[in-house]
């Protein structure tokens, strides 16, 4: 099994779809109206019971319902899916996320299908188990919003008037955080820029006698696990102002490397703003700087939040979020547009 082969339709239609190139940066909004205009494709191609499956009102309690464990979960599934709605899934997906950040996706996907071989579980570990779903009707004027999830894997997308767009809780995991037994996929590593980003930034910090690891034992996870909001977490670390401007660049080049998951139009906008917030962000480290052995980091600001835990598996189980607890699923967004019009 090649690293992004998986079974079946799957293979055929939506990881072997034609690879995305890099998008040209063409604008925020003309981006917005491109991604409502595929979920509307994507929509129109289902029929009645699928729609009943998939789509969903703006205000639903739906929407915010998001989780990375093996779950039930609302929404239509790939594997209920035919070539031509699959395909549209793909696109629908590009019109959001860099050509890294779809191979990110890929290959926690594809992780599904090593795991349902070595453990002998293929009906658990199902590649084709992540859900789409569409909340209210997509518009490149109005407001609405879309997810894609499945084990490991949560993308939530909110749009507001066809302006601007939240694209937090954004969960991205893999197990194993590496491929070490003799395997066609040995070595793959789908979060390794994540790893040893941030292991390098704390490394450095600790050489320079700054004490950046608060604790010798890390978390067992994420602390804010599946929380559908968020709230401050205690601060620890070093503070951005205390870093040297090398340090400084590199703790950027970290937090640039979640935002560029995302199209260039996308993460440009969440780039400025914490950057922004540049005096108030933290970088704290708990666990082993030794990898393959168990960590956990965060990078905090006022509402900026990074957190990662590889503990599980002694340290080859990694969950990685992306959280603003101002605005996950666009609640900061949707409150100034509901304050303005009123």
């Amino acid at each position: 099994m090649k690293i992004l082969i998986l079974s079946g339709v799957l293979a055929a239609t939506f990881v072997n779809a034609q690879q995305p190139t890099s998008a040209q940066t063409i604008g925020l909004e003309k981006v917005l109206t491109e991604m409502a205009g595929c979920a509307n494709a994507f929509v129109a191609s289902l029929d009645e019971k699928q729609k009943e499956q998939a789509c969903f009102p703006f205000q639903s309690e739906q929407r915010e319902n998001w989780g990375f464990v093996p779950r039930a979960r609302k929404g239509l599934p790939l594997e209920q899916l035919n070539d031509q709605q699959t395909v549209l899934v793909r696109g629908l997906l590009k019109t959001a996320l860099s050509d890294p950040g779809l191979k990110k996706v890929d290959t926690i996907m594809a992780l599904e299908a090593f795991l349902g071989e070595i453990e002998k579980r293929p009906e658990f570990r199902n590649p084709k188990a992540y859900f789409t779903s569409i909340f209210g009707k997509p518009s490149g004027t109005g407001s609405w919003a879309w997810r894609f999830e499945g084990h490991h894997l949560s993308l939530n997308y909110t749009v507001v008037e066809g302006k601007t767009v939240s694209v937090t809780p954004s969960f991205f995991a893999a197990n194993p955080s590496e491929i070490v037994i003799e395997h066609k996929m040995k070595g793959t590593r789908p979060l390794h820029a994540e790893e040893d980003l941030a292991r390098a930034l704390a490394l450095t910090l600790k050489e320079s006698g700054k004490d950046v690891v608060f604790s010798e034992k890390p978390p067992g996870e994420i602390l804010t696990s599946e929380d559908r909001k968020v709230k401050q977490l205690d601060l620890v670390g070093i503070q951005a102002s205390e870093m040297t401007a090398a340090q400084q660049t590199a703790l950027m080049e970290l937090i640039a490397e979640y935002a560029n998951r995302h199209r260039k139009e996308l993460a440009d906008k969440d780039l400025k703003n914490i950057k922004a917030d540049m005096t108030n962000l933290r970088f704290g480290w708990a666990g082993s700087l030794k990898r393959g052995e168990p960590y956990y980091y965060r990078i905090q600001g006022t509402a900026f939040l990074v957190e990662v835990a590889n503990v599980q598996n002694k340290g080859n189980h990694i969950h990685a979020v992306w959280r603003d607890s101002a605005n996950d699923f666009g609640r900061d967004l949707l409150s100034d547009h509901v304050g303005h019009d009123h």
